[in-house]
């Protein structure tokens, strides 16, 4: 399999060396002349800051010995991958132009549904999708814009010359995560290699906080000039609480609770010192199951009952909208680049990893025959949770996958494993190449704009 590395042309069978690709030219350089003893003790204030900080994320399934869930440092590298200007440019426009489509496609879905009619998507694969929100159909949104937030993961991989070329692996639409430690990481590289930027020219990417709040209030339905923003959490015990902390400080908002907030009058309020204060825009990082307990779950005591009230009613605006994950369904992602054509009349810019959808017989019979070259996903599961990866998978753990498969095709999408580019990256052992992906987040609101 061909392989692509983001600093060298070639990869020597050491992993490490070789001729530098030209934008990577002054830092390997730079590298070259620091000793192994440096980089491990960086290495090592660099993770004594992070856990001073509690830069965090919990591992849902991971116990410690007395049984209660594991946090993790959020794993940080020294050596930094390296994207040239003009390469990020392209990867901005296609960005621009995926998210501008699928903000289209959810406001169709919830209104005329002409793509439907076209025939372009069958209409099952929507009305049977468990993230379209029947609720939502004839609801209007601020500026049509339901992914306010969206992480686009992007990876690279050889094509047949041997270059590397860029695919969407997914859209993720409803609450990403991960902003704040690209912001962190950014902080620490500026505190433990101050020279690197001043020999470069590093695009920032500070101002993203700034961008978010811009975001979120011109989402705002109110019609006062400085409308309220608000970081709903599920809580402290979420996996990406140490993100919901972070940027609600960063924007210089609250962040709360479910039971901070109460509907009265269809209009949002939350508990204050100074008693309620209205609410207009809620960055919510919860899932819409847990919204509203009058509407979704019964159960669900991380929402505030009446909220669906309010927000249908157009007194609050809700980032990212609900039902936002009729976009983000693996079954949903092959049908992107139509959707691209069928709203904008264009060429898609970044390109799909190509998909067999397993309801379809013919593609149903070349994944089961080819189970152990495939990478298999749940089209419903998130996080790496409910797929194979064949290459990997045991003989037992294939036939498990076939049996479920063969249950419920339509659950299933499959697609190549691709060889991932590599970056070289500070390991125990020294420098090494480890393989990487890629997550910017768009932000749309009277624009579509991200930080690099």
């Amino acid at each position: 399999m061909r392989k692509f590395d983001e600093m060298y042309e070639q990869l020597p069978p050491s992993g490490v060396g070789g001729p530098v690709r030209a934008h990577y030219q002054a830092y390997a350089q730079w590298l070259s002349q620091q000793s192994p003893e440096v980089m491990a003790a960086r290495r090592e204030e660099a993770e004594m800051i992070f856990r001073r900080v509690g830069i965090t994320f919990a591992v849902y399934g991971d116990k410690d010995e007395d049984g209660s869930g594991t946090e993790r440092l959020i794993p940080f590298d020294l050596i930094p991958r390296v994207i040239a200007a003009q390469e990020w440019k392209d990867m901005e426009a296609g960005l621009v132009q995926r998210v501008t489509a699928l903000n289209r496609f959810i406001h169709d879905v919830y209104h005329g549904q002409d793509i439907l009619k076209a025939g372009v998507i069958p209409r099952e694969q929507i009305e049977g999708n468990a993230q379209f929100r029947p609720e939502m159909i004839g609801v209007d949104v601020p500026n049509n814009i339901y992914s306010h937030i969206s992480g686009i993961d992007i990876v690279r991989a050889p094509d047949s010359a041997g270059k590397g070329e860029y695919y969407v692996l997914e859209d993720n639409l409803r609450v990403p995560s991960g902003v704040s430690y690209m912001l962190e990481d950014r902080k620490m590289m500026m505190r433990l290699f101050p020279e690197l930027f001043s020999q470069h020219r590093v695009a920032p990417v500070a101002h993203y906080p700034d961008l978010l709040l811009e975001t979120l209030r011109a989402s705002s339905p109110a019609t006062t000039a400085e409308p309220t923003v608000v970081v709903l959490t599920p809580g402290m015990y979420n996996s990406a609480y140490f993100e919901h902390a972070f940027l609600a400080q960063q924007m210089g908002v609250e962040l709360v609770e479910g039971q901070d907030l109460f509907v009265k009058d269809d209009f949002v309020y939350m508990r204050t010192t100074r008693g309620p204060k209205r609410v207009d825009v809620i960055y919510r990082r919860v899932d819409d199951d847990f919204l509203d307990p009058k509407v979704f779950r019964s159960s669900s005591t991380l929402g505030c009952a009446g909220l669906m009230d309010a927000y249908r009613a157009g007194h609050v605006a809700i980032c990212n909208a609900v039902g936002t994950g009729v976009a983000d369904d693996k079954s949903i992602y092959p049908y992107v680049p139509q959707m691209i054509e069928f709203y904008l009349g264009e060429q898609p810019i970044l390109k799909n990893v190509p998909t067999y959808m397993c309801r379809n017989d013919d593609d149903l019979q070349y994944t089961l025959a080819n189970l152990k070259d495939l990478v298999v996903k749940e089209v419903h599961g998130a996080g790496g949770y409910g797929m194979l990866v064949g290459p990997a998978a045991t003989k037992a753990e294939i036939e498990n996958f076939r049996a479920a498969l063969l249950a419920n095709p339509a659950g299933y999408i499959a697609q190549p494993t691709l060889s991932l580019s590599s970056c070289p990256t500070f390991v125990e052992s020294g420098i090494a190449p480890r393989h990487i992906d890629l997550r910017p987040f768009v932000l749309s609101g009277r624009t579509v704009q991200m930080v690099p």
